[in-house]
């Protein structure tokens, strides 16, 4: 644990982020430098397993959150031909969930605590887990303090049941208590207003979803690249399209693999899903449907969390990557590629037709269009001039549009305004 000092004349800003490994905690690291870049002495609260230790920091770390590990094996969701199985693995999932709640709960109290203590000017958080989190963000609120939220999602899109989002779910009462909530798109802003209409629109702002320039950090070692095609069975010749993030049914993976068997008609190329499978996606379906479709010999799986030091060299075999998403607000995965410098194909849901110029960083398609999708995959597999031209836009776009100073301080004016008032 790092312990806090204060910086003379710097406003205190606190950041929770309770996810300790992960694109969530990713994002605010970088956040984090960037504030702390524009002049407030920030501090993170975050899990235990903070696993950007070893990373620069210009901020302080409190590892305060004693939970669990957010990626593991059990998340998988293990699927059984017998119907009594499945029904067990469901309660269990469910059970774990509300030991998990109650966890959440003292480690909440604990937070609350320590912030009382601290007494910082400002308090951000990120995304909300349960519906008791209204009442400490509600108690610290009444204790005079400012809070305010980057709010990446606010509206349920995996395959919870109605008993859990009764139970467990984040309900609109809880927004009422942030002076500030930040959104990655216009598009997330009015569709959360629509559904808040109690929130003032005065209260929310739009900012860009940052690049992920940080992972240029994690440089590759020159056996890096042959290693990786040795272990996914690749040729140097072989031109890959690629998905890359959370596995769950809103990314329209179904989608995806239908896509990739049309373009098969029209060009030679293998199919890369590589990232660390939610509860929620059901993956031996997806490699019967593979299976069904005759390409299982052009589809790689990769169903794990890919270390930080991988993804620099994951991204080089990749011609173009792919989000088919159902549903989305915005798409940190996004940001990786473009940071690497590829082109990008990218349904239009959620707030992601705002961070994608059509046509110059790669193509919008409508979201579960796989012969849409098709066409495209076989424009940048059958032009890789094409493909090249669009990935260096995408690394303008990263290195300018979405820098995170910008951003940093277009958050910072919010702040001294909340301040002064």
């Amino acid at each position: 644990m790092v312990w806090l000092r204060r910086m003379k004349n710097k406003p205190r800003l606190f950041v929770v982020e309770s996810d300790g490994t992960g694109g969530l905690l990713h994002y605010t690291y970088q956040l984090c430098t960037a504030l702390a870049n524009e002049g407030l002495d920030v501090t993170l609260i975050t899990a235990t397993d903070y696993e950007l230790s070893n990373l620069p920091h210009n901020f302080q770390v409190v590892k305060l959150l004693h939970l669990w590990r957010r990626f593991d094996h059990d998340a998988m969701q293990l699927r059984s031909t017998n119907v009594w199985v499945r029904r067990l693995k469901k309660t269990y999932l469910l059970f774990r969930r509300g030991i998990r709640a109650i966890r959440w709960m003292i480690a909440w109290m604990r937070l609350t605590i320590f912030l009382i203590r601290s007494k910082p000017d400002l308090i951000q958080f990120s995304k909300l887990a349960f519906s008791f989190e209204a009442f400490f963000i509600g108690f610290l609120r009444r204790q005079g303090f400012i809070l305010s939220q980057v709010c990446h999602e606010f509206e349920e899109r995996e395959g919870r049941s109605r008993l859990e989002s009764l139970i467990l779910g984040v309900g609109g009462d809880v927004y009422t208590n942030f002076s500030a909530i930040f959104f990655h798109a216009q598009e997330n802003r009015s569709r959360f207003l629509s559904i808040y209409s109690s929130i003032p629109e005065k209260n929310t702002y739009v900012i860009p979803h940052g690049n992920s320039s940080w992972l240029l950090n994690f440089k590759a070692t020159p056996d890096a690249l042959p290693a990786m095609k040795k272990r996914y069975n690749l040729n140097d010749s072989d031109q890959v399209v690629l998905f890359f993030g959370l596995l769950s049914p809103s990314k329209g993976l179904d989608d995806l693999i239908e896509a990739f068997s049309l373009a098969l008609g029209s060009c030679t190329a293998k199919l890369l899903i590589a990232g660390h499978p939610t509860k929620y996606i059901d993956l031996e379906a997806l490699q019967m449907r593979i299976a069904e479709l005759k390409i299982k010999d052009s589809v790689i799986f990769d169903a794990r969390y890919i270390p930080l030091d991988e993804i620099e060299t994951l991204m080089s075999l990749a011609t173009v990557v792919v989000y088919p998403y159902r549903s989305s607000t915005q798409s940190g995965a996004l940001q990786v590629a473009y940071t690497f410098g590829k082109p990008v194909i990218v349904t239009k849901v959620g707030g992601l037709p705002e961070a994608v110029e059509d046509g110059k960083c790669g193509f919008l398609i409508p979201a579960q269009d796989p012969p849409e999708l098709s066409d495209k995959i076989v424009a940048f597999v059958n032009n890789p001039g094409l493909a090249k031209e669009m990935g260096d836009y995408s690394l303008h776009l990263s290195q300018t549009r979405f820098s995170w100073q910008s951003i940093a301080s277009q958050i910072n004016r919010v702040y001294d305004t909340l301040i002064d008032n």
